[in-house]
Formats: C-alpha cells, structure tokens, sequence
C-alpha cells in the first residue's frame, strides 16, 4: 500500500514560469547561461574511480552546457552527473539494451539535459542579453498599446459591460 497517495513527480499540471499567477507565488524559472558554464568542475575520478577516457570526454563535455552553471553550486547533483555519464557512455554502445538507454535518459530529465528536464528543475536557457534585446522591447512596448486600446474590428471600441 506504500504506492498509494500523494503527490508524485509530475503528478497534474507543472506551474507556468511565465504565468502572472506564478509571479504572484514567485515562482520564476532560474535562468541558465546559454553560452553554458566556463568555471572549473570536480574531476571524474572523484565519482568514478575507474572512468574511461570516453567517460571523461563526455564529463568534461557536460561541464560545458548551460546546465552545468547550476550543477557548480548545487554540489550534490555531481554524483548524478557523473552517473549519467556512465549510462550516456553505455547506452551508445550499439548492443545496448532498452532498459539501459532507458536508465541514460531519466538520468538526462534529472539533470536538466532534455526539455522536461529543464521544466522539472524549474530553469530556462537563455541568452545574457535576452532581457534587453531591441525586438522584445518593441513588441511588449506594441502589445501593452494594444492591450489599452482594444477595438472590435471595425475601428470602434470595445467596452466591457
């Protein structure tokens, strides 16, 4: 009876990040490079005492992506990380079997490799300037003046009753 009850991850609608109700409960998505992490990162061996050289090259990689920003200070997501990278390396083997490229791509939503991974942990990627680009100035400034003077097509105005 243990499986029975309770929330369960993904379990019904995930909130919006961009929903005005989110805003009210501050529920933002926390916003990832999308030049991807430049800072040092922890040595595989620390997490895989015997890691082949493809392992390595696919952690150092990892360590390159958006993504790994936040895993640089969220330390107790390395092991995942490296874990991940053990399955990745397996599951591209070409006898690899179904439940192990399985097991590489739910360790990919837990680390915020796949969309509904980045969705799940509550991030977005984007880009440094993305806040103050020219264009997405231009069309808030265009839709907050069409938001004030709505009409009904013919050029009348709308009221509300």
């Amino acid at each position: 009876m243990a499986g029975h009850g309770g929330a369960r991850n993904r379990s019904g609608p995930a909130p919006s990040l961009t929903s005005a109700r989110s805003d009210a409960r501050d529920v933002r998505a926390k916003r990832l490079p999308v030049g991807g992490y430049r800072g040092d990162f922890p040595p595989l061996s620390e997490f895989l005492p015997d890691a082949t050289e493809r392992e390595g090259q696919v952690w150092a990689d990892l360590w390159r992506t958006p993504q790994a920003s936040q895993w640089a200070v969220e330390s107790w997501r390395h092991r995942t990380v490296a874990m991940y990278v053990r399955w990745l390396v397996r599951a591209e083997d070409p006898e690899a079997t179904a439940a192990t490229i399985t097991a590489s791509q739910r360790m990919a939503d837990q680390i915020g490799m796949t969309p509904a991974g980045l969705r799940e942990n509550g991030w977005l990627i984007v880009a440094d300037d993305s806040a103050v680009h020219p264009d997405q100035v231009d069309k808030q400034a265009a839709a907050k003046r069409a938001g004030k003077t709505r009409t009904n097509g013919g050029g009348r105005r709308m009221r509300s009753v």
